[in-house]
């Protein structure tokens, strides 16, 4: 048994060579972000609401993203198990394309509907003028963070591929430049420190635009500078377009983590929005929830997506049995890590909430709430962990169905009836949504064990 789901040393360390640079990037990455937050919320509260939900928006588009470069991630992990660089780089290929189209997509509607957008989320009950300040801030920062659509599309490209094929120091030293970057700016900017203007929210999105290009050209330059090493680098411009059977096959494995992503995305925007009609303390209690959640769980998140990078390198090298082993070893260590993360993430709302320059109310709202995600965070590991198995043997599908089709089919409508229809307080209407991951975590667990995610996309490609 204990064979079963735990590995040797060698499995560990091997699985850990991938997992600790994502685990260090993210985990650094996560807690500047938090100190961003926690910058624009010393201001005061209706700049942290406005970043706050002008981020929700643009977390929709970072995570269609995500999806839409997902599915070429799929096919480049597994060219990469078959020993095949250029399946690799027509990987590559397809998601310079695909970011392209959703860039200016995204540009776009954030420019023409942003306002709209944002208001939706600020009709709860609370004053009109603070209602209007969230929304000029909102504003403020959304207009400039547009403009790192680009580069950010452009840098997951790079370092989704590089991860792919096994390298996770490259991206890591460019992610941890980055957040430093950002948050030396972001002193200056936000602030007014070193003769530079204090411009507030503006300064934070500034900061943000310019640690991603910083983040691009190391990314970039790095890996053109050695072919060598990134194979794949080598010719990786002398043709744009892809052969059409393997265009076919990536958009047609693709779409569904696409829409699957963007609208999970979008769900997570509109529990939000439901949960905001009850006032707007309750906005910014959630963005501070979500904050430290980020930062306690990036241990689980760089677990999930090692589970995708190694299983899908044995399903390309067609060694199933080792990907079902591999799969249901990392599924029970991150469920045995979240136990702990767990602990200290409720551990944390005695006093995190205290350290952000807002009102009682929403610092009481939001250690309710961490107190909620503590509790389901062994059932949120295990979604995250099964997901990633899902998806790396390309059954995209199914991924959507048990993602983006499960939030908008039971946790939207349940948290649009609750908080709209019923007298219950917000946290037990909170609580009640996120409760529905154990739901989710023991579907996974029964999709996983019964092998429907086995499959080799690229045997004949």
């Amino acid at each position: 048994m204990l064979k079963k789901y735990i590995g040797n040393k060698q499995f560990y360390k091997a699985a850990l060579a991938i997992a600790l640079p994502i685990m260090l990037q993210n985990g650094i990455t996560n807690f500047v972000s938090m100190l961003d937050n926690i910058m624009i919320g010393q201001i005061g509260t209706p700049q942290m609401t406005g970043v706050a939900v002008a981020n929700q928006l643009v977390f929709v588009f970072y995570l269609a993203i995500f999806g839409a470069l997902s599915g070429a991630g799929i096919f480049g992990a597994q060219f990469h198990g078959k020993g095949d660089t250029e399946g690799v780089r027509n990987s590559f290929r397809f998601k310079l394309m695909i970011s392209a189209l959703l860039v200016l997509i995204g540009t776009a509607v954030l420019l023409l509907f942003g306002k709209d957008l944002i208001g939706l989320y600020l009709r709860g009950d609370g004053t009109v003028e603070d209602a209007e300040a969230s929304l000029k801030y909102g504003m403020e920062y959304l207009l400039i963070i547009v403009c790192t659509f680009l580069p950010f599309a452009l840098g997951q490209c790079y370092t989704g591929t590089l991860r792919e094929t096994g390298e996770t120091v490259l991206p890591m030293t460019a992610g941890i430049v980055a957040v430093f970057v950002n948050l030396f700016f972001n002193w200056v900017l936000i602030y007014g420190k070193l003769g530079a203007p204090a411009l507030g929210v503006r300064g934070a999105a500034i900061a943000t635009a310019i640690s991603r290009v910083i983040e691009l050209l190391i990314v970039v330059i790095f890996t053109h500078a050695k072919k060598k090493k990134y194979t794949f680098a080598e010719g990786l411009y002398k043709k744009i377009f892809i052969p059409v059977s393997l265009f076919r096959s990536i958009s047609l494995r693709g779409l569904p983590l696409l829409l699957n992503e963007t609208l999970w995305s979008a769900g997570m925007a509109m529990l939000a929005q439901c949960y905001s009609v009850r006032s707007l303390d309750v906005v910014s209690a959630v963005n501070i929830t979500n904050t430290l959640f980020n930062v306690i769980n990036v241990a689980i998140f760089a677990l999930s997506t090692t589970v995708g990078i190694v299983v899908g390198h044995a399903l390309g090298a067609g060694e199933i049995e080792k990907a079902k082993d591999t799969a249901r070893k990392l599924i029970f260590l991150a469920f045995a890590l979240s136990i702990i993360l767990g602990g200290l993430y409720a551990a944390c709302s005695a006093f995190f909430p205290n350290i952000y320059n807002t009102t009682q109310s929403v610092k009481s709202l939001a250690a309710s709430f961490i107190i909620v995600g503590a509790i389901y965070t062994p059932m949120n590991a295990i979604c995250h962990a099964c997901y990633f198995t899902l998806r790396a043997g390309g059954k995209t599908f199914i991924t959507f169905l048990f993602d983006s089709a499960f939030v908008w089919a039971l946790a939207v409508p349940l948290a649009y009836v609750l908080a709209h229809f019923t007298s219950l307080p917000i946290v037990a209407v909170y609580a009640s949504v996120v409760g529905l991951d154990l739901v989710k975590a023991v579907l996974g667990m029964i999709l996983v064990k019964r092998g429907v995610w086995i499959h080799n996309i690229v045997e004949k490609q």
